[in-house]
Order: C-alpha cells, then sequence, then structure tokens
C-alpha cells in the first residue's frame, strides 16, 4: 500500500452514476404520489396547474458518461501515483546500494594502500640493514686484507734480510776452499730462500681475500672469479700468469697432490682443459674463488678434492 494513501484527495468527489440515478427515480416516485393524492380529491378542488420538469434521459446520460469517465480518470490518477512512488522507492533503493558499494570499494582500496605503502616501508628498511650489513662486512674486509698485506710486507723484507745474510755467510764458508764453490752455494741459497718468499707472498694474498664474492669475470679488488684471484695472488709475487684456468693450468709442471707445497695451483678436469683452479695454501687446505653462493673460501683438500695440481714457482 502507497503510503500517501491515508491521504484523503484534496478534489471535490464526483456525483456516480449510480446515486444520480437513485435521486431521479425519488424524485419520480414522489411526483407520482402527488398526482395518484390530486386524483383522489373531492371534485372541487382546483386542478394543480402547476408543471414540474423531470429530468430527460438525455441528461441522466450524460452525467453517467461524465461519472463514468471521471471514476476511470482518478483510477488512472490512482494508478500513476502508485507508479511512481514504486519507482521513487527503486530508486532510493538503488542509490543506497550504491553508495554502500562505493563506500565498501573506497575501505577496500584505502586498506590496500597502507598495506602496499607498509610493504614499501618493510622493503625500504631491509634494503637500508642489508647496505649497512654490506658496509660493515665490506669495511673488516678490507681491515683484514690490510692487516694480511702489512704482515705480508713485514714477512717479505725479513725473508729479503735474511736470504742476503745467509747467502754472504755460505759465500765466505766457501771462499776459503773454492771461490767457485763459494759462489754455487751462496746462489743456490739465494734462490730458495726468494721462492719460499714468494710462496708465501702469493699464500698471504690469497687468504686475504678470504670472505670476498664471486662475480664471473671478476678480477677484484673486491670481487673474482677462480683464474682471476690465482693471476692477481701470483702477480702480488711479481709472477705474470694467463688469465684463463685451463692455461694457468698447462703452466709449470706436474706434481703430486701427496707432494703440494704452498704456492702450488689446483686444478678441476684435466690439465689442459681444466674448468676451475685454486691455490694450495698448505696444511691441507686451499684457498678459491668457488660459486656465487660461497664467494672466495678457504676450504679443506676434501671438501672438494682437485684433479691435480701444478708447480709454477
Amino acid at each position: 500500500m502507497s503510503h500517501t494513501a491515508h491521504i484523503p484527495s484534496h478534489r471535490k468527489p464526483r456525483r456516480s452514476a449510480s446515486k444520480l440515478a437513485l435521486r431521479a427515480g425519488v424524485a419520480g416516485g414522489v411526483l407520482g404520489t402527488i398526482a395518484v393524492a390530486g386524483a383522489a380529491g373531492p371534485a372541487s378542488a382546483e386542478p394543480v396547474t402547476e408543471t414540474i420538469e423531470m429530468p430527460t434521459l438525455g441528461s441522466l446520460g450524460t452525467d453517467l458518461s461524465s461519472a463514468v469517465a471521471a471514476s476511470a480518470e482518478a483510477s488512472q490518477q490512482e494508478a500513476l501515483d502508485q507508479s511512481l512512488e514504486a519507482q521513487e522507492a527503486a530508486a532510493l533503493e538503488k542509490a543506497a546500494k550504491e553508495a554502500k558499494k562505493a563506500k565498501a570499494e573506497a575501505e577496500r582500496k584505502a586498506e590496500a594502500e597502507r598495506a602496499e605503502k607498509a610493504r614499501q616501508e618493510a622493503e625500504a628498511k631491509a634494503e637500508a640493514e642489508r647496505a649497512a650489513a654490506e658496509a660493515r662486512a665490506e669495511a673488516q674486509a678490507r681491515a683484514a686484507r690490510d692487516s694480511a698485506r702489512t704482515q705480508l710486507s713485514t714477512t717479505s723484507a725479513s725473508s729479503d734480510s735474511g736470504s742476503g745474510s745467509h747467502a754472504g755467510s755460505s759465500s765466505d764458508s766457501g771462499s776459503g776452499s773454492s771461490n767457485d764453490g763459494g759462489s754455487s752455494a751462496g746462489s743456490s741459497s739465494e734462490s730458495t730462500q726468494v721462492s719460499s718468499g714468494t710462496a708465501a707472498s702469493i699464500v698471504a694474498f690469497a687468504r686475504a681475500q678470504v670472505g670476498d664474492a664471486y662475480v664471473t669475470g671478476g678480477t677484484g679488488p673486491n670481487s673474482w672469479d677462480c683464474s682471476g684471484l690465482v693471476q692477481a695472488a701470483y702477480a702480488a709475487a711479481g709472477i705474470d700468469l694467463p688469465r684463463i684456468s685451463y692455461q694457468q693450468s698447462s703452466m709449470g709442471t706436474s706434481v703430486s697432490l701427496s707432494n703440494l707445497q704452498p704456492g702450488d695451483v689446483l686444478y678441476w678436469g684435466s690439465r689442459s682443459g681444466s674448468y676451475h683452479v685454486a691455490i694450495y695454501v698448505g696444511g691441507g687446505k686451499y684457498v678459491g674463488a668457488q660459486n656465487s653462493s660461497t664467494g672466495v673460501v678457504e676450504r679443506s683438500l676434501d671438501w672438494d678434492p682437485p684433479s691435480g695440481a701444478v708447480r709454477i714457482l
């Protein structure tokens, strides 16, 4: 039912056709009664001369048609009003649903924006922490390398002074028996000391790079591949080596893995076709730039046994 159905209409109600017909019948009955009474009265009564005009059938039909038309118009108007009210209610309901949907969508977007902002902040914080950790690790590695190089310089200076002293005393002791023999002894002793000092330089340099990153094609100073590290270690001792691993393993002479000396080059694969190289540092261990997961490490020979070794010194 419409919410305005209880409000009375302000339009003047029209007379229905049935009411008009009833009134016409009553009027006719009254007139008939008057006529009968007049006929039954005394003969001396004066005849009724007043004429009463009766409604005609034409006027009754017109009124009936007007009443029917008014009733139809009222019904049509009421149906139209109800239709408009239904449309208005439907529009209000649709608007309410759309407003609720828009509110939910706005809340969802706001939540997504907050989540995205939190994610970005977390990523930025993690990146800052990672950068700080890398900076600390780099500083520690640099300090370790500087310390190793300082120690290496001190060791090399001591080796050089010891070599000169030893060579001088050998020459002096040998000069009493034979000048040629003394000269040969001094030369042999110096060669042994230089080789020992060179191997120490190579080993010290290699160990100073432990912890650096592995990068394919890397030649330092903070990232290496396997052959880049071997080449740089030998260059620190004044020895030039080729850049590629199979070229490095083809240098010098082959040595047994049971007769290794610090500074020997270890290789994996065949000697002329090696795919990986490292430096033996003594004590059954080697230093090498292994891969991107481990970087430069010092490992036992048992961890990854090499295929062979060469001695270049």
